[in-house]
């Protein structure tokens, strides 16, 4: 039975917002997470990868949740020049989105946290410059839950950070436009992921290609939101799976916008706080953001249980939510937006060559970091920001 009251709620259940609910309800404090769709964990609206340090530092990995297991990754640049490297500090998984959000949302309820599914939140009580709680529709009955703090994990250009006040929009060129199929009859290999680069592929960004096991992978495309207007997504994704699986049987269709901007300076309000797309917790270059997302909301559900037990809901005390952010991944995706924006302005012979220079390493040194260092290697300051974020420094 759905409450008039929580100590926290959590719109939102993806990832973020099940993390969020979890770690609140693990503080001692009375959580409800709200769920505008029927169920957890759908639509999928994401290629699905993941790192496994960035799953397994929140909980123990269950072989149900992976499509597959990936240990190498392919670039292939406009002139078809591909360069195969393994990783070599980290694996990594292809989700299974649909049962990964079940059973985090599952976890989230079996410390104490209520979940509600197709309850669609409309608005925010707002009192005396204090987010109060949220408005909601649920089971055709317009309600009111009041509420100590608000977590929003709502995703992209976050409706409950406007609400707020908190300028969530992003400028175009940091939003791509993504179009994503997942596929069937797909012969690929099942330990790799692939990539494809430059303005024959996709302008500003990158085609994927992400295996999910028995023939089956999502084929995606994001494109920056600079050249959106004038280059279809889909069109471009519609070319490319022609040439490419001409045999492949179409199974599902995803759309929408990937964040690839700074993390939001000032992702909080008295009672309120943004996590995961919501607060653009997302790496800019590759536009990945489930376990920077998770990060937010173990961080939130923390930070929230604490200032609840102290009665310190306003803003300048939810700055410690800010402040910690920044240390946790904050400060090395800032450096990988100027990354980002370098690589944006290469042109397709400047992508031709960079594969040509690593392609002509052994493969063992083929690492992330010697590609971005040599795609950089004409601006020496952006190579050092290169090897902090692969140092994790």
């Amino acid at each position: 039975m759905m409450k008039s009251s929580y100590d926290v709620v959590v719109v939102g259940g993806g990832p973020s917002g099940s993390m969020s609910a979890k770690l609140a309800a693990e503080g001692g404090v009375s959580v409800c997470l709200l769920e505008k769709d029927r169920d957890i964990g759908y639509p999928v609206r994401c290629g699905e990868a993941i790192g496994d340090s960035g799953l397994r530092k929140f909980v123990e990995p269950k072989e149900s949740w992976f499509a597959a297991h990936l240990n190498s990754f392919s670039m292939t640049a406009p002139n078809g020049t591909s360069i195969t490297a393994d990783f070599t500090s980290d694996k990594g998984y292809i989700l299974n989105r649909r049962v990964f959000d079940y059973d985090l949302a599952r976890l989230a309820s079996e410390k104490g946290a209520e979940i509600f599914t197709r309850a669609y939140v409309y608005g925010l009580i707002i009192e005396d410059g204090f987010v109060r709680g949220v408005k909601l529709e649920y089971l055709g009955e317009k309600k009111e839950i009041r509420a100590k703090i608000v977590i929003g994990a709502d995703g992209v250009e976050s409706r409950v950070g406007r609400w707020a006040g908190i300028r969530t929009q992003l400028k175009m060129k940091d939003m791509e436009s993504g179009f994503q199929y997942t596929l069937a009859n797909v012969n690929i290999p099942q330990n790799r992921m692939d990539f494809f680069v430059g303005k024959t592929y996709a302008p500003g960004g990158y085609v994927w290609i992400f295996p999910k096991g028995d023939g089956i992978a999502n084929v995606g495309i994001g494109v920056s939101g600079t050249y959106s207007k004038e280059k279809s997504p889909r069109k471009l994704l519609d070319k490319f799976v022609k040439e490419k699986f001409p045999e492949a049987s179409l199974l599902t269709t995803v759309c929408g916008g990937i964040p690839c901007d700074k993390p939001l300076k000032k992702p909080v309000k008295s009672g309120l706080i943004l996590v995961g797309d919501a607060g653009h917790q997302v790496n800019p270059v590759t536009g990945g953001g489930i376990s920077s997302g998770m990060t937010g909301g173990w961080i939130a559900g923390q930070v929230s249980a604490d200032l609840i037990r102290k009665n310190k809901l306003d803003e300048k005390s939810l700055t410690v939510y800010t402040e910690w952010i920044h240390k946790e991944f904050g400060k090395n995706y800032s450096r990988v937006y100027n990354i980002k924006n370098a690589i944006s302005q290469f042109t397709d012979e400047d992508l031709n060559n960079i594969a040509d220079k690593v392609k002509k390493l052994p493969r063992e040194k083929r690492t992330l970091t010697r590609i971005f260092s040599t795609a950089l290697i004409k601006k020496p300051l952006l190579v050092i920001d290169v090897i902090k974020v692969f140092a994790g420094i």
